[in-house]
């Protein structure tokens, strides 16, 4: 017994042994790997690249602290995995949640002062709002702040150039090459079934961007009149160009099968207000109560969650189609 006892023991130490051999070497091929991504990470800078208005930006390192001037840039910074190197945001900003423990910079006439003493090494402006804000952006370039403008992305492809750009300069080319592929296989997945729907079946649809008396939609042009394209649906106004302000006559000729407002969260019973128009009583989408709100941040915002918008609106506009 005594014998057979020594024997066990020596067997369990031996494999004691054997297995922290084996878990020295396994960790030191994880540390290189480390190691490794880093350096890969480190090589690709410098980076040059042009800016939404045509500027030629030059990025030496990797930017460790960054601020976005508009939260579409937020957005789709935090879906690359740089949510810890965001010191800084836009008062607009609301996603993702922990968009709220960061320092706030202002709205579309943003805190030059503030920007500057959080030590940014690269603000994330953008192209919609640079025309209004050259001084500013001026200023920060000459605090010796990278300043890079975001293109106004109209399209899908342009969204998807968007997000491979902020990649691009922030290191994370290959987070971003994930991320667009992942939003077009799920918009390959929503067209297939917008294919199926007859042309006879297709219906008019109305976006409502802003409510009366000033009322704006979408047209060609812009990335909202191509999600409805995508699942099967006709733009009203998609004779139109860009975002056109229409008068509520013009709307009810129009007289769109569905109206879908985009405001719902910032004014109250948005899609009653709608069916409780006068003279909007023939609209066949009042006529049949076929009007609905989808969040404006999923529908508005050129990012990552854009694809999710197209699924909100598939589901309120052909709800038999796009609810199996």
């Amino acid at each position: 017994m005594k014998k057979l006892s020594a024997l066990f023991l020596a067997l369990l130490l031996l494999f004691g042994i054997t297995a922290g051999c084996g878990q020295q070497n396994t960790s030191e091929p994880s540390e290189n790997k480390s190691n490794q991504k880093t350096e890969e990470t480190a090589s690709q800078f410098p980076v040059k690249v042009k800016d939404g208005l045509g500027n030629e930006v030059t990025i030496s390192e990797k930017p460790e602290r960054i601020v976005s001037l508009i939260p579409s840039n937020t957005e789709i910074a935090y879906a690359l995995g740089l949510g810890e190197q965001i010191v800084g945001v836009s008062d607009n900003d609301n996603y993702p949640e922990d968009v709220q423990n960061k320092e706030k910079v202002g709205g579309m006439e943003f805190n030059v002062e503030k920007i500057i003493s959080l030590k940014p090494d690269l603000v994330l402006a953008h192209a919609s709002s640079a025309h209004n804000s050259q001084e500013g952006l001026k200023q920060l370039k000459d605090a010796g702040i990278n300043v890079f403008v975001v293109e106004d992305a109209q399209s899908f492809d342009k969204v998807y150039d968007s997000i491979q750009t902020i990649g691009k300069i922030t290191g994370t080319s290959d987070k971003a090459e994930d991320i667009v592929a992942e939003m077009k296989t799920k918009l390959a997945d929503i067209q297939e079934k917008g294919k199926t729907i007859p042309d006879d079946q297709k219906v008019s649809v109305f976006v409502e961007v802003n409510p009366a008396p000033q009322i704006y939609t979408t047209g060609k042009g812009t990335f909202m009149d191509e999600m409805l394209t995508i699942i099967g649906a006709k733009n009203a106004a998609g004779d139109q160009e860009g975002w056109p302000q229409m008068t509520e006559e013009a709307v009810v000729k129009l007289n769109p099968d569905v109206i879908v407002t985009t405001y719902g969260y910032y004014v109250d019973k948005a899609v009653d207000q709608v069916l409780a128009r006068k003279g909007w009583e023939n609209v066949s989408a009042v006529k049949n109560k076929r009007v609905y709100d989808v969040h404006s941040d999923l529908v508005s915002r050129p990012g990552p969650r854009l694809v999710e918008g197209v699924e909100e609106l598939a589901k309120a506009i052909y709800p038999d189609v796009y609810k199996k």
